[in-house]
């Protein structure tokens, strides 16, 4: 494997980027990655880029004494789904008093390493239909399912029966991937991780180490780049952020080993690099991470876009990135917010305009129990 550094940077093998705890030890700041695929010059100039220096307020605890928080979703009328990665329960949260309320518990999950009930997004007709799309890790794959939330039930029978539409990703005690999201397009993307076994990123006939793109219904999306294949990219070692900006352009977040964590701009067909490559690379023909961190720093989770940024959530690096754009390179360095304050970051959804949702993840990653002191944080940012 070539780990590619930045001019002049030197390189710490800091250690696996994955889902643990591990060493939280410093490491070298980010360093912004620009990459000429994506947008013209022309097209960039015309893009506004938000200040080089952005800022984080911490509005408010929403709620806390959560177990292995994960998924987060939020729901028309405000309030939050969050799930339980290690309970298999899907809870509300009222965003006004912060009071939770188990909808129910996810058949079929089982959690272990870094599997379990993992992302969690509503169906693009949810007023219609109330899906509610869950990504989790059963005793065989990892798979995708639709569940009908019935809020005339009693709490914790509201959850209807799992309609699985997609199955067959492949499982691992580590690098489960497991975020899902429903694009502009209406389409469901989900980041599968290779598990550990890094040939399946480059395998173009594999699910593993890919960000996939689906139906509704979990059929291939039309206009996918290889034929009847749900693969939209590849080369990818675990996704677990997915996010569009306001030009509709796709990112992901994704774990390094030992060098370089990345956030990329995702093309459809391209390949990310991995194992081949960790970071940046001279090899046209892998896709650059338009920013990347040194292990230590990041192992990032969850991304959202807000005020012209991408902001990403740190696991071990337990902090909070900010990452501006012009078009689809970054504009500034990236800044780092909430360094230690509130542990690992696992998830970040925008709640609109300049408010973010946070959610930390003080579980170890491994299984273990958590702490039951994780929390959700609103957030102002600019």
């Amino acid at each position: 494997m070539t780990a590619v550094l930045a001019a002049g940077a030197l390189m710490l093998a800091a250690g696996c980027s994955s889902d643990d705890g591990g060493d939280r030890t410093g490491g070298t700041s980010a360093s912004p990655s620009g990459t000429k695929q994506g947008a013209s010059p022309s097209e960039k100039a015309q893009e506004d880029a938000p200040p080089a220096k952005g800022s984080v307020k911490v509005l408010r605890t929403v709620t806390e004494d959560l177990k292995s928080p994960w998924g987060l979703a939020p729901l028309p009328e405000g309030d939050l789904l969050v799930s339980s990665r290690d309970e298999g329960t899907i809870t509300r949260v009222d965003e006004g008093t912060g009071k939770k309320t188990v909808l129910g518990e996810v058949p079929g999950v089982a959690p272990a390493g870094e599997g379990g009930l993992l992302g969690l997004a509503l169906s693009p007709t949810y007023a219609s239909d109330h899906m509610i799309y869950a990504y989790f890790t059963t005793e065989s794959d990892n798979r995708i399912a639709r569940m009908l939330y019935d809020e005339k039930k009693p709490a914790g029978e509201q959850l209807g029966a799992p309609d699985t539409i997609f199955k067959g990703i492949p499982k691992g005690m580590i690098h489960n991937g497991g975020r899902i999201a429903f694009g502009p397009d209406k389409m469901l993307y989900a980041g599968a991780g290779e598990t550990g076994d890094r040939d399946l990123a480059q395998d173009k006939n594999a699910l593993g180490g890919k960000i996939l793109r689906l139906t509704p219904e979990g059929e291939p999306a039309p206009g996918n780049p290889f034929d009847d294949s749900p693969v939209y990219s590849y080369g990818h070692r675990n996704v677990q952020g997915l996010a569009w900006d306001d030009k509709q352009r796709l990112w992901a977040s994704e774990f390094g080993q030992d060098t370089w964590d990345e956030l990329n701009q995702i093309k459809p067909g391209d390949n990310y690099g991995w194992p081949v490559v960790e970071g940046k690379s001279d090899d046209a023909k892998y896709h650059n991470p338009i920013a990347q961190w040194h292990t230590s720093d990041a192992s990032p989770s969850g991304i959202a876009y807000a005020e012209g940024s991408i902001w990403m959530a740190g696991l071990r690096g337990e902090r909070l990135w900010r990452i501006p754009l012009r078009g689809t390179e970054a504009s500034a360095d990236p800044q780092a917010f909430l360094q230690g304050k509130y542990g690992r970051l696992r998830t970040v959804v925008s709640a609109g305009g300049d408010k973010l949702w946070l959610v930390t993840s003080e579980t170890d990653g491994r299984g273990t129990p958590g702490k039951g002191d994780d929390r959700i944080l609103e957030l102002e940012v600019k």
